[in-house]
């Protein structure tokens, strides 16, 4: 080989260059897969954490829903209980107080967003209480309801009683009134021997009787009466006087008036006379009708009645006296 002094033509090889771009493009590919994964890692764990927590809330929400479910329902036990029977409100008034502070305090607790255990514990117990209440207040409820029953059919029983006692008393009353009204007919009194008599008072005290009109002081009626069955006692007897002018002769100041009779209703009578009777006997009447004005000529029609009934009548005529009258 040979040496020389002069420079070779040839280059001599030197060590190659470090190359640091691909290693930080690693390193910046690791820190943003790390950076994505840490944030997707924490994304699921705050998905996470707000699914367990609306699960919590809705337990919770769901627990004091249940609780004001059991709450409502209570109180629609109990406005049913008190609307079913009115007589449970005197023996609802003696616990309204217990009722009405049970009631409060379960309010008062489930108006709170939130409850604690303890709340929740305290207002099942509450919401129980108030229902053993309440059960106990509807088996006084069954307890009335079939008293109730009882009473009605009791009840209706006194009415049918009632309803049958009336009608056999109405019945009774009926054939009573009846009878009374068959006694009574049977025992009107019979009227015989009529006889009317004008009369002119002398000034020497004795009567004499007349048919001159002008000379008539009164009338003397007579009749006698009698009726087998008649209870003794006195009774009253109508006589009416008919005027030779066709009316009724009646004055209020002599004690006339009106009675009703069977057939022909109200009737002006003239005189109303007491009559003592006995029974099975025949007893004499006679009164004298003087009336405060003159009698007139003409027949005067004398009905005599007993009981509403006419039991005799005659008639008697006053004429005109005197050559001249």
């Amino acid at each position: 080989m040979s040496t020389t002094n002069y420079p070779s033509a040839t280059p001599q090889s030197q060590p190659p260059r470090k190359d640091f771009k691909n290693l930080v493009i690693g390193i910046l590919a690791a820190g943003f897969l790390g950076a994505w994964g840490y944030l997707l890692w924490n994304n699921n764990k705050q998905e996470q954490v707000q699914q367990t927590q609306q699960t919590q809330i809705a337990k919770v929400t769901d627990e004091k829903g249940q609780l004001q479910k059991n709450f409502d329902d209570a109180l629609v036990r109990l406005d049913s209980l008190t609307g079913t029977n009115n007589k449970m409100q005197s023996q609802l008034s003696e616990r309204q107080t217990e009722i009405g502070k049970l009631k409060n305090n379960i309010r008062g607790i489930l108006k709170k967003e939130r409850l604690t255990a303890a709340e929740k514990k305290k207002a099942d117990d509450l919401i129980k209480e108030l229902n053993d209440k309440i059960s106990g207040l509807e088996q006084q409820v069954a307890q009335l309801t079939q008293e109730n029953q009882q009473l009605n059919q009791d009840k209706t029983q006194l009415t049918q009683d009632k309803d049958k006692l009336t009608s056999d008393l109405q019945s009774t009353t009926t054939a009573k009134d009846q009878l009374a009204q068959k006694v009574e007919i049977a025992s009107t009194l019979n009227a015989s021997n009529i006889s009317i008599t004008p009369m002119h008072d002398k000034k020497n005290g004795q009567d004499k009787v007349t048919t001159n009109a002008k000379k008539v002081d009164k009338l003397v009626i007579s009749f006698d009466v009698s009726n087998r069955i008649a209870q003794t006692g006195q009774t009253d007897v109508y006589v009416c006087i008919t005027g030779p002018d066709g009316k009724p002769i009646s004055v209020a100041a002599l004690g006339s008036g009106t009675f009703t009779t069977r057939e022909d209703g109200d009737k002006v009578y003239t005189a109303k006379v007491p009559v003592d009777i006995e029974a099975g006997k025949t007893k004499p009447v006679q009164f004298a009708w003087k009336q405060n004005s003159s009698f007139q000529k003409g027949n005067y029609k004398i009905e005599i009645y007993h009981n509403g009934f006419k039991i005799g009548e005659g008639t008697r005529e006053l004429k005109k006296g005197g050559l001249f009258g």
